[in-house]
């Protein structure tokens, strides 16, 4: 049986806390609100019990951001898209935030196990002068397990209307990308970081952002910070396992998270245990 879940979540700022209300349908929920940092930042957790994604399941998410909220959400674990019969598993996340709102998007790595067919649709709208952080983490199987990643396809959609589009449809009977050394070179892991703001960044800030991110990929081949828009920076690395680009992730977000909001690291309880 096909899982069809839908999940959604208002943040709107009530004095000076950020106020989550949320509804949803089927087996995607969200924990109960934390506030690790003080009432300004709400932390979430999402859950989807059944465990992972098999095809013909979908997952739909939805946020909306009201001025002068903060929200991160993460994830318990990694979100596993399993073999399909021929059937698409789809996960699709779609966020409009207002006003002055901030969004820190950090879910888990997902793992395309083999044979799926699965599709990670991530669509952010900012308006206004709202900003974000978030990171895209995608392992193509578990070669460390033994289940190395030999039939299927996963589709990445990421949007930021008007600001930035990267989409990329991936076979893995397609070992040109997959094992080219102009491609992925045999890694099976690939990380996506980016900070995004609705209006140009300063200057100053921008070029922080990137030094930042040059820093930390100094001695990574596969790693590398660009501006495609002077709105956006992005970190693009390969890895051969999910541990070191998450590292290397959360080091990134730590110091974007200082340099832009003058808020030091606060990172969720999920990713100690």
């Amino acid at each position: 049986m096909a899982w069809h879940a839908e999940l959604s979540i208002r943040y709107f700022r009530d004095n000076e806390r950020t106020v989550a209300l949320d509804r949803h349908e089927g087996p995607l929920r969200v924990l109960q609100r934390l506030y690790p940092e003080g009432p300004r930042v709400c932390h979430h957790v999402l859950v989807h019990p059944p465990g992972g994604v098999a095809g013909g399941d979908e997952l739909h998410l939805s946020l909306q951001l009201e001025p002068g909220s903060h929200a991160l959400l993460t994830t318990p674990g990694a979100t596993r898209f399993y073999r399909s019969l021929g059937e698409t598993a789809l996960q699709r996340v779609q966020a409009t935030l207002q006003g002055d709102a901030r969004l820190e998007w950090m879910p888990l790595e997902a793992i395309a196990h083999d044979a799926c067919r699965a599709e990670n649709r991530q669509r952010f709208e900012l308006r206004d002068a709202a900003q974000m952080i978030g990171w895209d983490l995608i392992a193509l199987g578990l070669p460390a397990a033994n289940d190395p990643w030999r039939r299927g396809s996963f589709l990445q959609h990421l949007e930021l209307p008007g600001l930035w589009l990267e989409r990329g449809h991936i076979e893995a009977a397609d070992t040109r990308l997959l094992d080219s050394p102009l491609g992925w070179a045999g890694r099976r892991v690939l990380g996506t970081l980016w900070f995004a703001s609705a209006q140009p960044l300063p200057a100053a800030l921008r070029e922080a952002l990137l030094e930042a991110g040059r820093a930390l990929c100094e001695g990574e081949p596969r790693a590398g910070v660009t501006s495609p828009s002077p709105r956006v920076v992005v970190l693009r690395m390969l890895a051969e396992r999910v541990e070191p680009a998450q590292r290397l992730m959360q080091q990134l977000w730590a110091r974007w998270r200082e340099a832009a909001w003058q808020l030091p690291a606060c990172a969720p309880r999920v990713w100690r245990t």
